[in-house]
């Protein structure tokens, strides 16, 4: 099974850029995109339907604000749409997941506080529930794909200048240390499975690859149980659609068709 993840700058915008011609390339089994940027009105054109995939929306009610997206070869048994945090933070970013037999694939676009308007306070708020989550789910009998711009960097390695960036959203302190707390709780970093190479980054602040500090925030995060199934993992650079590059990675899994 491959999936492929990419926060997208505004689907309109990547399109234009040849994502969906990209894509038609890929063999990917499911596609999960952030930051779409339009409503799912606005996705009526047939090229945001590509042929072979069953696709499925969750817009953020405002025009030209967050949305993500889920491509997927396989029809699901269900869909959930948000995460459900009572606190009502996690609609400040954006989550949509799939249900399959046994396995659950998601795409998250958390709150990044780099805009006026998303505050730290609620980028916050929005990890402390996502872990409560998180642990909770662990308990069950599945396994969870979280793919999407996680707004984190991991750990040093992560972020081409650690030492500039150590104050900024995305790379606090306590950032770093509640992704390390996702292995204590039964998750893994897909991509460090099955790419261990130096200088692997995915965001590039700047919007263009290879021009000032770049940071690898973009995370396909799975459950403990599938670590041992990352075949291949890596991040794409021969073209880029967006201010990030796409993440792709193959899991020793098979989705079975619904008949």
């Amino acid at each position: 099974m491959r999936i492929i993840s990419l926060s997208v700058d505004g689907l309109h915008q990547a399109a234009q850029r040849g994502l969906y011609d990209w894509l038609a390339e890929q063999d990917a089994d499911i596609i999960c995109l952030q930051d779409l940027r339009c409503l799912e009105y606005e996705t009526d054109d047939d090229v945001f339907h590509p042929k072979g995939y069953n696709a499925y929306f969750f817009d953020s009610g405002v025009k030209q604000y967050n949305g993500v997206a889920i491509y997927s070869r396989v029809i699901p048994k269900a869909l959930i749409y948000g995460l459900g945090f009572s606190s009502g933070v996690d609609m400040e970013g954006r989550y949509l997941q799939i249900d399959f037999d046994h396995i659950s694939i998601g795409s998250l676009l958390a709150p990044s506080a780099f805009t006026d308007i998303e505050s730290h306070e609620v980028k916050a708020q929005f990890f402390d529930d996502l872990q409560a989550h998180l642990t909770k789910i662990s308990r069950k009998r599945r396994d969870f794909i979280f793919c999407g711009n996680w707004a984190v960097a991991p750990k040093n390695e992560d972020v081409s200048n650690p030492d500039q960036q150590k104050n900024q959203s995305g790379f606090l302190p306590e950032e770093k240390q509640w992704m390390s707390q996702l292995a204590p709780i039964g998750y893994v970093d897909a991509f460090r499975q099955g790419n261990t190479d130096k200088d692997e980054y995915s965001w590039w602040p700047s919007g263009e690859q290879g021009k000032g500090d770049a940071w690898r925030t973009d995370l396909q995060i799975v459950s403990a149980s599938l670590k041992n199934q990352v075949e291949y993992a890596v991040i794409y650079k021969k073209q880029q659609f967006s201010s990030h590059l796409a993440v792709i990675v193959d899991y020793d899994f098979e989705l079975e068709p619904e008949f």
